[in-house]
């Protein structure tokens, strides 16, 4: 199953919450903080952001020099936690697939 950026930012955020919190300690910081780490030592910048559940903040920050990428989630508190990472990142505009008006 594959899931569109919408619905996988939503998943991330609905379970990023519960996670972050268990892992607070080896992956969360001030927003401030991990913002700056993000940037010094993979010089990934802010892609995208959206409101997740309970008002966290979900963004994604990347590199188009090495294609790392970070998802973090902060809480309303300022608390941001790291959420997933990995390699590869692309930047897509796909079009909608065309509606079926005659349903």
């Amino acid at each position: 199953m594959i899931l569109k950026p919408s619905a996988l930012l939503l998943a991330l955020a609905a379970l990023a919450p519960q996670t972050a919190l268990s892992q607070q300690a080896a992956n969360c910081a001030t927003r401030d903080k991990v913002v700056a780490r993000l940037a010094q030592s993979y010089g990934e910048t802010r892609q995208s952001v959206g409101l997740g559940a309970n008002n966290a903040m979900v963004e994604v920050f990347a590199s188009a020099e090495s294609g790392t990428w970070t998802i973090t989630v902060t809480t309303p508190r300022g608390l941001t936690c790291l959420v997933a990472s990995g390699q590869a990142f692309e930047t897509l505009a796909e079009a909608l697939p065309a509606s079926d008006s005659d349903t």
